[in-house]
């Protein structure tokens, strides 16, 4: 999945997109935009800013200057809740809820007063791996389980753009790499835009078609995956 995609529409762009919280800037003027189908990876050191910035994409953080267009949408326009259905956030940790794991599969469904079928549910934990986990106690999973949970969960809001902290960072390195290949696998079939934010440059260059190097809150480089991080 290395190398530029050929030109598609913009699902995501970032207009001055800034953050600072008493006096400390966050996100410093990001301006970028991000391809329907396109794989973006977050590089850069620890503290310079990532998570920040990936945070702001579905208003998790507000920005305190700019903002984000989605479809050429200002995302202001749209509630809250709407705009993380269509830009889910999967997280480092996958944080379940108590009860089954079908009941954390259908939790966004629930919230918008609709009901998740039965063998919807199957279906997306077989996607990812997990077929008869439905009634499984979601506190007594694997870290590498539960996060596959959570992407199911996520999956269930049919995202249009999927929005990964470190997926994998907390996992062993079987798990890891089965949870990437599980991503990838989803982000092709669905054609999905994907922003991941990753502390490992092997990561990146597995399965980034663009990478973006952030340092003190600032876009220093941003490119074609095998120019932005050469090999070493």
């Amino acid at each position: 999945m290395k190398g530029e995609q050929p030109t598609q529409p913009i699902a995501l762009e970032t207009a001055h997109l800034s953050r600072a919280v008493v006096g400390k800037v966050l996100t410093d003027d990001i301006n970028i935009q991000v391809q329907v189908g396109e794989v973006v990876a977050v590089v850069g050191p620890s503290g310079s800013g990532k998570s920040s910035f990936l945070r702001l994409l579905n208003r998790l953080d507000e920005p305190t200057g700019g903002t984000v267009r989605l479809n050429g949408e200002d995302y202001r326009k749209l509630a809250p809740q709407e705009l993380r259905r269509r830009v889910s956030m999967v997280m480092q940790t996958a944080y379940l809820f108590p009860g089954t794991v079908a009941e954390n599969v259908a939790y966004g469904p629930r919230q918008r007063r609709q009901r998740l079928l039965a063998e919807q549910t199957d279906a997306l934990l077989q996607r990812v791996g997990l077929s008869g986990y439905q009634e499984r106690n979601a506190n007594n999973l694997s870290g590498g389980e539960a996060q596959r949970v959570s992407i199911a969960r996520t999956l269930a809001n049919a995202p249009e753009i999927l929005l990964l902290d470190e997926p994998t960072s907390a996992l062993d390195e079987d798990s890891a790499r089965g949870v990437e290949d599980l991503v990838l696998e989803i982000i092709r079939e669905r054609r999905m835009t994907c922003v991941i934010v990753t502390h490992n440059n092997a990561q990146a260059r597995r399965i980034a078609h663009r990478t973006m190097i952030i340092q003190d809150g600032k876009l220093v480089a941003i490119g074609p995956t095998h120019e932005v991080l050469r090999d070493d």
